[in-house]
């Protein structure tokens, strides 16, 4: 195919953002439909170049049809959606049930989001699982919570230490998913500044372990509640189409539940602690594209 097709066809998969099978089904229709069209004006006494720039005029812009395209395949089914929703679902009713008690539920949910997210990982990155992903972060935000609970001296000794290996291991993931779309990164990363929140509403005061028992007991249905109210907003993200509405009800769906935390934190939030997570919220949301926007060229596909 003659070098501008090539670049067409190019900018059309840098700007479809959809899985690899996917992606490469609908490339191989528009391979097939150029090509007529190629032939049909050679037919008609154009040269190849003539021909090619001519197919590329009547076809329009590579955005438009890549977003086009993107829209017509990027909703998800039911059961993409149900799958990329489980581990809210789980964290959720862990929570709602008291669950949450017994060490060993804790631990078989652990195992089996490290399981999904490594399985899914191998087995070409599918939509659903982008959430398990962000839910195989936790040990890591976690453990870097806990870190506050450290005697003085030690703690600033880990957290020196800690925080830049866990910030590297973190972005290195969010490298590898913003190759498929960073909007996705953001989807992984979607509980984080929720589970922060509630973290500092349980144990904001006391030493731990002995701070949390009974105020995680207090609130425990209402972490549960908005781990549920989650799952709601990433199935509806699954099934939409349009990127700006996959965009609004991440967004939305954030800052009303950071809203519920602080609300049933009783005070334990203060007016500044609720505005930096608000911060961390969007930050962590538009790093991805960010970042997406600075390394890009360096994914560019080399033309044939």
């Amino acid at each position: 195919m003659v070098t501008a097709l090539s670049h067409y066809l190019d900018s059309i998969r840098d700007n479809l953002r959809l899985d690899l099978s996917t992606e490469r089904e609908v490339i191989s229709e528009l391979e097939t439909h150029i090509e007529d069209r190629l032939q049909e004006l050679k037919d008609n006494g154009l040269s190849d170049e003539e021909a090619a720039s001519t197919c590329v005029g009547l076809l329009g812009s590579a955005k438009l049809i890549a977003r086009q395209i993107y829209e017509a395949h990027s909703q998800g089914s039911w059961r993409q959606a149900l799958l990329a929703s489980a581990p809210h679902l789980l964290f959720g009713l862990i929570f709602a049930l008291n669950w949450w008690q017994g060490i060993g539920w804790l631990l078989v949910m652990l195992a089996l989001v490290l399981a999904t997210a490594i399985y899914g990982w191998w087995h070409g990155k599918p939509t659903w699982l982008f959430p398990w992903l962000g839910f195989s972060l936790l040990p890591v935000v976690g453990a870097g919570l806990l870190l506050l609970y450290l005697p003085k001296g030690w703690s600033w000794v880990a957290i020196l230490v800690y925080i830049p290996l866990a910030l590297w291991f973190i972005f290195s993931i969010i490298i590898q998913t913003i190759k498929r779309d960073w909007l996705q990164s953001s989807l992984m990363l979607f509980p984080v500044p929720i589970i922060i929140g509630w973290f500092l509403a349980v144990g904001l005061e006391g030493k731990f372990p002995e701070f949390s028992a009974q105020r995680l007991q207090d609130l425990a249905p209402w972490i549960g509640l908005s781990f549920l109210i989650l799952a709601a907003s990433v199935a509806v993200f699954i099934r939409l189409r349009q990127r700006w509405l996959k965009v609004a009800i991440l967004v939305v769906t954030g800052l009303l539940t950071l809203a519920m935390v602080a609300y049933y934190a009783g005070g334990r939030l203060s007016w500044p602690v609720f505005l930096v997570l608000i911060l961390v919220m969007f930050g962590l949301f538009l790093t991805p594209a960010l970042v997406e926007r600075k390394v890009r060229h360096r994914w560019q596909r080399p033309s044939s």
